[in-house]
C-alpha cells in the first residue's frame, strides 16, 4: 500500500529537519540583516538630502510645465517624470524644484493604457472564435465517425 504522503521519510529524520532548519535560519537571518543595513544607510543619506517641500510647508510658485532639454540636464527633478514644478518653501524661503505629472501626461497615459486593453480584448476574442470553431469541428467529426460505424 503506498503513501499518500508526497515528502520522503528520510527527510522527517530528525538531524535533517535541523539542518533544514539552521540552514533557513542563516538564510532569513542574512537576508532581512541586509534588508535592515541598507535601510539604516538610506535613511542617514536621506537625512542630509531632504528637499525642504518634504519637510515644511510649500506654495506652489508655477504650474507643472514640460522640461525643455536643458532643464532636464541642469534639474534632477525632470529626469523623474518630464514634467517639472517650481515650489517656494515657506519656512527657509527656498526655490526649489519638485517633480510632478500633468494632466495632458496623465491623458496619454490613460488612452494608451484603454488602446492596449482594446487590443487585448480584439485577440483574445478572435482566440476564443478559432478555439470555438476547432472543437466543433472535432465534435461534428467524431459524429460523423460514429454514425458512419454504425
Amino acid at each position: 500500500m503506498e503513501s499518500d504522503c508526497r515528502i520522503p521519510m528520510a527527510c522527517l529524520r530528525p538531524k535533517v529537519l535541523a539542518l533544514h532548519a539552521l540552514f533557513w535560519g542563516l538564510v532569513s537571518l542574512r537576508v532581512f540583516g541586509a534588508a535592515l543595513l541598507s535601510e539604516e544607510k538610506t535613511t542617514a543619506t536621506k537625512a542630509a538630502a531632504v528637499p525642504c517641500w518634504q519637510v515644511e510647508e510649500f506654495v506652489v510658485a508655477s504650474d507643472c510645465t514640460l522640461c525643455a532639454d536643458f532643464q532636464s540636464i541642469l534639474i534632477p527633478a525632470c529626469s523623474v517624470t518630464g514634467y517639472v514644478e517650481k515650489i517656494n518653501c515657506t519656512k527657509s524661503s527656498k526655490d526649489e524644484y519638485k517633480s510632478c505629472r500633468s494632466a495632458m501626461m496623465e491623458e496619454h497615459i490613460f488612452w494608451k493604457f484603454e488602446g492596449a486593453m482594446l487590443g487585448l480584448t480584439v485577440i483574445f476574442a478572435l482566440l476564443v472564435v478559432a478555439r470555438q470553431r476547432s472543437l466543433d469541428r472535432q465534435a461534428s467529426e467524431k459524429v460523423r465517425r460514429q454514425i458512419e460505424s454504425i
